[in-house]
């Protein structure tokens, strides 16, 4: 606490790293909150000392200035002076009211419960009004399905410069409140959401609890309380539904204000119940007066009607802390719809052993054949539609992105306004720079900067998804009796866009769809975002051609190689940024290519790192180099297939099931390997020996499934434990990187002994893997006379290796065996990436008989002597 003090109060780049169990949550929040409160009171002070004598402040630093600028006349710099001067004590007086207005509110609902149950009846009347109204409309709505044409949303994309912004509610309110200055706050983000409620829960339980001004903020996926948006279950399909929505609320309120417009029949338009403003501004401060995690959030905003999403992103300006996921703050357009603003804030990252491959994911984009025909289509419909309606600029940007959208076709080997099912390409892939790719294209003439601004002043993608899902709901017209010339066009229109929808007849088709990723009423939104990655430097990225049999297959992928490039912005604008974790070894290769390359100092970084709180008899960590045979244990590509390979890791597994009470979990480097030994296993006997002392359960590979996997884990363990069963325990077969790596806590007797067979290197032939180590082998510095590619393989190996290893000692009384199979683990190179409360421990065996002699010593100790 007191280093990571330090560094906020310095202004530095941390990067901290204290295992699992050692209270790293806690030490944060109390670290952070307590320099946050410290650093809120001498600023109050600060603003005191100069709103009680802003005279002397004047006068020091009109001599300042007289003695730094003598050739400036006495009354000038005296005037500017002054004017500086008041402008300064006018702003803190602003901002000392606003807070005490805030605070006040705030005290106020804290212990106005009363007040708080009046809003919430208000609200609950009102909910019934809204609901009687919409009672009163459904007959109308089920009359017809043809919305108005005036519903295509032409009016609004008359003008580049539109009144109504892309995210934001309220944009007429003049509400002085929502113009409020961010005050410094700490930014703490984590990789899931399940991580993040941990956090939640930890400060609700923290000494600054029941003061914080907390904000939880999520996806409209993890916030979103209407069921007609709900339903969708896709996030972009929400998120589409949602702005449609919300467009709609701007629209009806336009045309009730414009006393002259014209009432015209038709279906009304749907609008969201849960956006009042005034319920917003209302649960806006609930969600500042009490810290709630998301379905605290969720269970508040169904019980006063109110969207916690949006009133969530309303608290952010007046937050102390905002708790979010990696994406909204490592995206820059994601962080900017968000309303977040990182100028001289604290951002804490935590599970950031992952960061850089989570930055370069998060903006390396991949979008198939078939998408691409289908967004080429829907627009030139779209602009054929609206061509008399479109100022000519528009055209001109509309057959802009049409031309490029024919070129990233073309370098499929397809071509547009023909059905991506049916052409066939050459099968192979390629691998370009990104001026070669749009070189190649052919739409290396265009401005791709200009085409970003336009798609996001213009929003086009979403504009383009509701004309689309408007005229395909019109499209299959029930009432033939209304069919005059203007409704054969929309129908027309309709089975066109569906067939473009590219949902083939064919069954296994279809459910290949199905398991996938569900399909976008509009794909704009991935060329959107595929285009917007082209504009990244030539050096930072390369493009991969994957061209399969059938076009709507193929597919153009970014890959990101400079994760830099879009961490810099962050370091450069935060006061201090902390990068933690429960293993962030190795660091050298991720201070050179993250912090390094995006311009941070040595001088700037400051290194922390712990041990475990367990003692170290708690924790027998054994690098196995043979097995029980004197079989060699080496799992390289050449060797591990062998059957004499697979059979002596069997025995190995054997003979450790029958020492170790509880839970076996046994990591495999892949899922491939993972089913050839199980399957060979399952041919010699193997199985049905291992079987014969732990029940065995295996990684299911749908994430669905993780949970229940677990629960029977958990449950046979404890059944083993409280019978007296043959069985003693349960064992788990996993892959690193897997389901099962990461996140899960095999603690106390669900992992007693965690076993990796082999090194998980990345797979050396992957093109995408290639590039980047050429990448690093041209930008990086050679270290200790390797280079840096070579390191990156190495280091992507240990990473996942601290992570698996890891899962077992999740608290201070637990114990464990870790069992590294593979004679290379006991290379010094190798045994330095360890973290340093593993690597303390670690004995190497070159024989098998000390090994198991060491950990059955070791468990009949702990049975004897139970740990506190």
């Amino acid at each position: 606490m007191e280093a990571l003090y330090t560094a906020l109060d310095q202004g530095k780049v941390g990067i901290f790293e204290s295992p699992t169990g050692t209270g790293k949550s806690l030490s944060l929040i109390c670290g952070a909150l307590t320099w946050l409160r410290d650093y809120e009171e001498q600023m109050k002070q600060e603003a005191a000392r100069l709103l009680d004598g802003p005279e002397k402040k004047c006068d020091a630093v009109k001599e300042e200035n007289s003695s730094s600028q003598p050739s400036e006349p006495d009354w000038v710099s005296e005037f500017v002076q002054k004017k500086a001067e008041r402008d300064m004590v006018n702003k803190l007086k602003d901002e000392e009211l606003k807070r005490k207005k805030r605070e006040e509110r705030l005290e106020m609902i804290r212990h106005n419960a009363q007040l708080r149950y009046a809003m919430k009846r208000k609200v609950g009347e009102e909910d019934e009004a809204v609901k009687l109204l919409q009672l009163s409309k459904e007959g109308a709505e089920s009359e017809t399905h043809s919305p108005e044409e005036e519903g295509l949303i032409v009016a609004e994309y008359e003008s580049d410069d539109e009144a109504t912004p892309k995210s934001r509610l309220c944009d007429e309110d003049d509400d002085e409140d929502l113009e409020e200055d961010h005050v410094t706050k700490i930014y703490y983000c984590s990789r899931t959401h399940s991580q993040l409620a941990q956090f939640v829960h930890e400060v609700q339980k923290s000494p600054y609890g029941a003061a914080v001004r907390l904000v939880n903020l999520g996806s409209r996926q993890n916030l979103c309380i209407n069921p007609e948006v709900v339903r969708l279950g896709n996030v972009q399909m929400m998120n589409d539904r949602c702005l449609e929505m919300q467009k709609n609320k701007h629209e009806k309120r336009e045309k009730a204000s414009d006393s002259e417009t014209k009432r015209r029949r038709g279906v009304p338009k749907a609008t969201c119940p849960f956006s009042g403003f005034e319920n917003l501004m209302a649960m806006r401060d609930e969600v500042l007066v009490k810290v709630r995690d998301v379905e605290q959030l969720l269970q508040h905003g169904r019980e006063t009607h109110t969207c916690p999403y949006y009133s969530t992103r309303m608290a952010i300006p007046a937050a102390q802390v905002v708790v979010l996921p990696y994406q909204s703050l490592l995206h820059a357009s994601t962080r900017k719809a968000s309303g977040i603003k990182l100028k001289d804030q604290i951002v804490i990252i935590d599970e950031a052993h992952n960061l850089t491959d989570t930055i370069s994911a998060i903006h390396s984009t991949e979008i198939s054949g078939g998408q691409l025909c289908r967004a080429h289509s829907q627009l030139s419909q779209y602009c054929e539609r609206y061509r008399s309606r479109l100022k000519a600029k528009n055209l001109m940007y509309i057959k802009q992105i049409l031309f490029v959208l024919e070129g990233l076709v073309r370098t499929l080997g397809g071509k547009v306004g023909q059905n991506p099912n049916t052409q066939s390409c050459q099968p192979g892939s390629e691998l370009l720079t990104i001026n070669d790719f749009l070189f190649k294209a052919q739409v290396d003439n265009i401005n791709l900067f200009k085409v970003q601004k336009y798609f996001e002043k213009s929003m086009i993608s979403q504009k383009l998804c509701g004309f689309v899902e408007k005229y395909e709901g019109s499209g299959v017209n029930t009432h033939s009796s209304s069919k005059n010339k203007e409704n054969r066009r929309t129908e027309g229109l309709g089975r066109f866009l569906q067939t473009l929808q590219n949902k083939p007849i064919d069954v296994s088709e279809q459910q290949v769809a199905v398991e996938d990723k569900p399909i976008m009423a509009s794909p704009m939104m991935l060329v959107e975002s595929f285009l917007f990655a082209l504009t990244n430097a030539n050096k930072d990225g390369r493009v991969v051609i994957q061209k399969q049999a059938c076009l709507s297959q193929s597919s153009l992928k970014f890959l990101l190689l400079n994760a830099a490039v879009h961490f810099a912005q962050i370091v450069q604008e935060c006061r201090a940024v902390i990068i933690a974790g429960g293993t962030m070894q190795p660091v050298a290769d991720f201070k050179e290519q993250l912090l390094f390359s995006a311009g941070v100092t040595e001088e700037r970084i400051l290194e922390f790192s712990c041990g475990h709180v367990i003692p170290p008899e708690n924790i027998l960590p054994i690098v196995l180099c043979a097995g029980p045979s004197g079989q060699q244990l080496e799992f390289t590509f050449q060797t591990r297939d062998t059957p004499q390979m697979m059979e002596e890791t069997g025995r190995v597994l054997s003979n450790l099931c029958n020492i170790v009470p509880g839970g076996v979990v046994c990591f495999f480097p892949s899922y491939e390997y993972e089913k050839r030994i199980l399957g060979h296993w399952e041919n010699t006997g193997v199985l049905q020996r291992l079987q014969s002392k732990k029940k065995i359960f295996q990684e299911p590979k749908k994430a669905s499934q993780v949970e229940q996997v677990l629960s029977d884990y958990s449950k046979c363990i404890q059944h083993c434990g409280d019978a007296g069963s043959g069985q003693t325990g349960a064992l788990l077969f996993s892959v690193v990187g897997g389901k099962m790596s990461e996140g899960i806590n095999f603690s106390d007797d669900l992992g007693r002994c965690i076993v990796m067979v082999g090194m998980p290197y990345p797979n050396i032939k992957s093109p995408e893997l290639q590039e980047k180590m050429a990448y690093l082998d041209k930008n990086m510095p050679h270290i200790g006379g390797k280079s840096p590619g070579k390191a990156l393989i190495e280091n992507l190996c240990m990473k996942a290796v601290n992570q698996s290893i890891g899962r077992a000692i999740r608290h201070r009384g637990d114990y464990a065996c870790i069992v590294l199979c593979d004679h290379r683990y006991a290379r010094s190179g190798t045994l330095q990436k360890l973290p340093e409360w593993i690597r303390s421990s670690t004995h190497t065996h070159t024989t098998f008989g000390p090994a198991f002699a060491s950990a059955r010593r070791f468990f009949l100790e702990k049975r004897q002597r139970p740990p506190l």
